[in-house]
């Protein structure tokens, strides 16, 4: 019995663990785009929308804002599947346990923000007040979003140190400025919504251009 047990069990080759690891990361390469992308284009036809005046997690809001809500379910699905397959590129090496916690950690505030919506504000949904009152779900979308971002800021850090592993010195560097630039545009969110989406947007296409180069690396090992 034991015998016939053993033998049932799937065998991970080093080539196929090297498939999943790709498949994985690939994940992470494509959530930034995707999530903006979908966004962008839902603020561009949505009524009463403004970039200036509107960050893109109110798109989860009124008739079609169950559009918004998948797009955050999913880019959530899709980073943590990018800390999945980061453990297995960084497996046994610098940054290759906390950066992809982080990772994950950033994925699930996006279900957060799925699960307790923003409040509307600043004349969207279409007909809503101008001023912004703040709700028990809107304070859990906000905390969420905060540590979520707190999250990937320190992970670009982490991850900075497998770059050196690697001898990429200048990607090393990047992911020790760009979180500044990120967090930037959170400072900034009270004065210019349009400067929050512009940080958070770049913390996304960055860490999708991080996934892609480390999962490079390994693969030109």
């Amino acid at each position: 019995m034991t015998d016939m047990l053993t033998t049932s069990r799937p065998v991970l080759t080093p080539a196929s663990e090297s498939r999943s690891a790709a498949n994985w990361t690939a994940a992470g390469v494509v959530a930034g785009p995707l999530f903006l992308a979908v966004g962008v284009a839902q603020g561009l036809s949505r009524d009463g929308f403004t970039f200036t005046r509107n960050a893109i997690s109110q798109l989860a809001l009124g008739e079609a804002g169950w559009v918004q809500t998948v797009n955050f379910l999913l880019a959530g699905v899709l980073l943590t599947g990018a800390a999945a397959g980061l453990r297995k590129v960084l497996r046994g090496g610098p940054g290759g346990i906390w950066g992809p916690v982080l990772v994950g950690v950033f994925g699930v505030s996006f279900w957060v923000a799925a699960g307790f919506p923003a409040d509307a504000g600043a004349g969207f949904p279409a007909g809503a007040a101008e001023e912004t009152v703040m709700s028990g779900h809107g304070a859990v979308h906000m905390f969420g979003g905060m540590v979520g971002y707190l999250a990937l800021c320190a992970a670009f850090i982490v991850l900075g140190r497998a770059f050196v592993a690697r001898g990429l010195r200048g990607w090393a560097v990047a992911c020790r400025i760009v979180p500044a630039f990120v967090l930037a545009g959170f400072m900034a969110s009270a004065a210019s919504v349009l400067a929050f989406t512009v940080g958070a947007g770049l913390g996304l296409l960055w860490l999708s251009a991080v996934t892609a180069r480390l999962a490079g690396a390994e693969a030109g090992r």
